[in-house]
């Protein structure tokens, strides 16, 4: 078909205007990628915090800023559909030797869908389906290094490794360092390998930065075996570096990676390189999330409904309400077949939630910026998400009908949804407690609940106050890690009042069930905890037994002093006991959080 020459300088055009959008976006993307390095080598713990914060707004900035140069140089409401098709083709074209076209496409989907009604969110003017390979494509520098123990000795490609990052810190010991790594493999081993001919270790060019850890990532190949591992380098106490363990289980490097800890800093010329080598390693891990925790969210979000679209054409199970106790705020469902759970706001909450639906966004804004310490779950949050109306149970429609009617709207057989939250799917706390207990197993109850108390202790530490408390608000991982997820009423510890219920000015009172003092809203009684916490005989035993502390207003006063003068704890996205020599690291008042 031949284009007319306006037509096709037009398509032209915008296709330009979007790339360059593009372009922008990812140059400042990398550019404080890549500044990780220099932040680790200072030491500025709070810049680093500071800089994942800000990171997260330069996507919707860029998009922002896109659609005003087409609205101001090409009338974009007037824009027709051929327009559009053509700038799509000829954006193809410019993507034909692009280092991130996949991040490029999901980019000219977000312009578009700003821009246009959902009518046209199909392939002929979206990227539905991805049109550019990712396969093979070239970086500069490589975006691994390999390295061949055969030539210098297992010792001496360690020590290399570790020295070609190029930090400008010294190593404390670089030589007990390694020896440490050397030790903890061949315990992990049991026996040494003899090396084949082909043995190499090959590490990902970038270090992944979060907080105060920079993690190296790689895996070792000898014959048809793969060894992937993951090396955290910390500074201690006087400032030099070391070595804090190395991770060799494939189920702990994916802890790492877990929704519910900080993104990583990463500088990546082609993050599909990244991803396709951590998906060799991590199999398990869907692509979304890697592309997530790399702090490319847009990119995870893309990923993730192409999965689920995928997911359901080949399945035939329906949405159905999630169980468990029902929120007095959001209403929640899920797919059986899928592990994912799907939260809306319900249109009206229930009478003791004194909160309203700009609050809830907020606060859902908020744990995307923070450190999540490994206890608060990541969302990823869509605008006018459709699913197929068929596949929605009879009782699941009868509630977004007639909980959340404003969120959601007919468009011929699917059922579109204007705003929704959807989370790793976890077994609610409450429900996992009730299994337990008919089953008498203890050890389980006793397991989770000093779980409970660390998730607790540990958001406090980083300045978070989970707000509504009860067990239905937490969900435990299939790693056995208590996480929250209940997010309207969180609160900055910083912002907390705690106090003591002050005694009764007469016994009769106290009997009454009045409440006889004034309670502001950022008012906390520790001392009420135990009342609708610990009602039950083997819950309370295992509560008191650990975590009595969290009962006593002191506990939350102090912490709120250590985060004001700067001090916040150390946390590792591992367990305790792998560290090589704890004592090495500093416990002292720099801001941030190791992991």
């Amino acid at each position: 078909m031949d284009v007319p020459v306006n037509q096709s300088a037009a398509a032209r055009n915008i296709a330009l205007a979007l790339v360059e959008g593009f372009n922008k976006h990812y140059r400042l993307f990398r550019e404080s990628s890549a500044r990780a390095k220099l932040r680790f080598d200072d030491g500025d713990w709070q810049a680093v915090q500071l800089a994942v914060r800000d990171r997260i707004q330069f996507y919707d900035d860029r998009v922002k800023e896109t659609i005003d140069r087409l609205h101001t140089e090409f009338n974009a409401e007037a824009l027709n559909l051929t327009d559009w098709q053509q700038a799509k083709l000829r954006y193809i074209g410019l993507l034909l030797d692009h280092k991130q076209p996949e991040l490029a496409e999901t980019f000219f989907n977000s312009v578009f869908c700003k821009i246009m009604h959902r009518t046209y969110f199909h392939n002929d003017f979206i990227f539905v389906r991805p049109a550019i390979s990712t396969e093979f494509i070239d970086s500069d520098p490589p975006a691994y290094r390999s390295y061949y123990p055969n030539e210098v000795g297992f010792h001496g490609a360690i020590r290399q490794i570790l020295s070609d990052f190029g930090w400008q810190r010294a190593f404390d010991d670089l030589d007990r360092d390694v020896a440490s790594i050397r030790q903890a493999v061949e315990c992990h081993l049991g026996e040494w390998p003899n090396p084949e001919y082909n043995f190499q270790i090959q590490v990902l060019y970038s270090a992944f930065y979060r907080n105060k850890a920079a993690y190296i990532i790689g895996k070792a190949i000898n014959g048809g075996t793969e060894y992937p591992f993951a090396i955290p380098v910390l500074h201690t106490e006087s400032g030099k570096l070391f070595v804090d363990t190395i991770l060799l289980d494939v189920w702990r490097i994916s802890m790492l990676f877990s929704l519910s800890r900080a993104y990583f800093m990463v500088d990546m010329e082609v993050p599909s390189a990244y991803v396709q080598f951590l998906r060799s390693i991590m199999p398990g891990k869907p692509q979304s999330e890697l592309y997530t925790m790399l702090g490319l969210g847009k990119q995870g979000k893309t990923m993730f409904f192409r999965d689920l679209i995928h997911h359901l054409h080949h399945s035939q199970d329906q949405f159905v309400v999630a169980p468990g106790i029902r929120g007095l705020v959001m209403l929640v469902f899920t797919l059986p077949s899928f592990p994912y759970v799907f939260k809306l706001i319900k249109d009206v909450f229930g009478a003791s939630k004194d909160v309203d639906h700009a609050t809830v966004r907020r606060k859902y804004q908020l744990v995307k910026q923070i450190d999540r310490v490994g206890r608060l779950a990541d969302t990823l949050e869509f605008s006018n998400a459709a699913l197929p109306k068929k596949r929605l149970s009879q009782a699941l429609l009868e509630d977004l009908y007639q909980l959340a009617p404003s969120l959601i709207e007919e468009d011929g057989d699917d059922l579109v949804i204007k705003h929704l939250y959807i989370e790793r799917r976890m077994e609610p706390l409450n429900m996992y407690l009730e299994k337990a207990e008919r089953g008498n197993r203890l050890a389980d109850i006793d397991q989770v609940v000093r779980e409970y108390g660390n998730a607790i202790r540990e958001l406090a530490i980083a300045n978070i106050f989970p707000g509504d408390m009860l067990w239905k608000n937490f969900g435990v991982t299939r790693y056995g890690r208590v996480v929250f997820y209940d997010y309207d009423e969180i609160e900055y510890m910083t912002d907390c009042n705690f106090r003591k219920i002050p005694p009764a000015p007469y016994p009769e009172m106290e009997m009454s069930g009045e409440v006889w003092y004034s309670v502001a809203r950022t008012d906390i009684f520790p001392e009420e905890f135990a009342s609708f916490l610990l009602t039950s005989p083997s819950i309370r035993a295992a509560f008191m037994r650990y975590h009595a502390d969290l009962l006593d207003i002191g506990f939350w006063r102090t912490v709120q002093e250590e985060i004001r003068r700067g001090f916040v704890k150390d946390f590792f996205p591992y367990d305790e006991s792998l560290r090589f020599g704890m004592h090495r690291v500093a416990e002292s008042g720099a801001l941030g959080i190791s992991g």
